[in-house]
């Protein structure tokens, strides 16, 4: 009897191993099949309803957007609070809470300077712009018709021309005229953007205050929840990704900021006329790669050619000296390599990221494209060293064995 106890026993054993079986059938390629047919599901779905989804993302991002915004304030102040953590406070108790307070104490002391110095200066002469429009236009048409005269030209079709132009440049400034004081009234007014702005704030300041404890938090998460092989690796391309972020985007902060101070020393010495609105304006747009000045100049260049055309060309040779000396000069001391793109790399991820992303793409998609670059390339290397072969098909030597010579 007890044989046959045993032999019971032995046989639930199986049956419940076999239960156990069936019941993690979806494990490994299985969970993997499953997830991917999720996906494709939710692909098919959001392709059929694109506009409720693009609905629901915007509401969603909307939600969001106040922490988005105070994390990339707690990313760009994180290097300058490290660099005070370890040169001014090394040793103190306190050091997290003292540089923080003095990133923000600076932060805030250049965000009031730019307020306070450039902003009505730059809003003063979209006014004037604006209000002088019409005397400029007349400005313009009389120089136009002394050349029309002095140079024998097709009066007919520069008339027609240039009544294009003065149409829509008196359209743009009557546009202007309207809308200015409604984003003056408005734009700085208590609001939801200045509630979503404090917020924003309050993120970055807990974000930055707890990065010590985030950061393990989520590699604690990363580890439990994926491979350790995995889970290096892909904390080694953060890593990376992260070196190659913050290299670019300061290295670009620091560079336009140099190049709009210039531009507006160089004004001020060719005396082209508002000075400081193109500045802003060459300087602000400046931090777009490879196409940032031409971005600039563009509407600078509308902008004089209708107050004085003799300044504008003055103007179009200062920033083409200014793009030579920062792309030459400037550009490379600052940034270095921080992206190893070459040109048509650089000018490729521009165009695409601009195109799906606007803005924060052309300023984004440069270091992110440079981080798929190197991975890619990694990849590429990896694939040919175990083909044995290099970049041009020819196989590789083999490692000469000295226990054979």
């Amino acid at each position: 009897m007890y044989g046959d106890a045993k032999e019971e026993a032995a046989v639930s054993d199986r049956e419940d191993r076999e239960k156990k079986k069936k019941w993690y059938i979806l494990d490994g390629n299985h969970i993997q099949l499953l997830i991917v047919l999720l996906i494709a599901i939710l692909f098919y779905v959001g392709l059929n309803h694109f506009d409720v989804v693009a609905v629901r993302v915007d509401r969603f991002m909307g939600v969001l957007s106040p922490f988005i915004v105070g994390f990339a304030i707690a990313y760009l102040l994180n290097t300058p609070m490290c660099f005070f953590e370890r040169k001014l406070f090394p040793n103190h108790r306190f050091k997290r809470v003292l540089s923080i307070l003095l990133v923000y104490v600076l932060a805030f002391a250049v965000v009031a300077v730019l307020l306070g110095l450039i902003v009505p200066q730059v809003v003063q002469s979209i006014k004037d712009l604006a209000g002088n429009m019409q005397t400029y236009m007349t400005s313009l048409d009389e120089m136009i018709q002394n050349l029309t005269e002095q140079f024998d030209l097709d009066a007919d079709a520069i008339n027609d021309m240039f009544g294009n132009f003065q149409n829509m440049m008196s359209n743009l400034s009557s546009k202007a005229a309207e809308v200015l004081p409604q984003l003056l009234d408005v734009g700085f007014a208590i609001g939801s953007g200045v509630i979503a702005g404090i917020t924003a704030l309050i993120s970055s300041i807990y974000m930055l205050a707890g990065k010590d404890r985030l950061v393990p938090q989520l590699k604690k998460l990363l580890y439990a929840t994926v491979s350790k092989r995995r889970s290096d690796r892909l904390l080694e391309i953060c890593g990376h990704a992260n070196r190659v972020f913050v290299g670019f985007i300061n290295g670009k902060i620091i560079d336009s900021a140099i190049i709009g101070v210039l531009c507006f020393i160089l004004c001020a010495i060719f005396r082209i006329p508002y000075p400081m609105l193109v500045s802003v304006t060459v300087g602000v747009t400046n931090v777009i790669p490879f196409f940032g000045p031409i971005i600039g100049a563009i509407p600078c260049l509308f902008i004089l050619v209708i107050v004085d055309p003799w300044a504008a060309l003055r103007f179009f040779a200062l920033v083409i000296g200014l793009q030579q000396f920062d792309g030459n000069i400037l550009g490379p001391k600052i940034l270095g390599d921080s992206t190893g793109l070459s040109a048509i790399w650089v000018l490729i991820s521009i165009v695409t990221c601009g195109g799906l992303f606007g803005f924060p793409g052309m300023i984004l998609g440069v270091p992110t494209f440079a981080v798929l670059y190197a991975l890619m390339r990694e990849w590429v290397n990896k694939r040919l060293k175990t083909k044995r072969i290099d970049g041009n098909g020819t196989p590789l030597e083999e490692p000469s064995d000295p226990s054979k010579q």
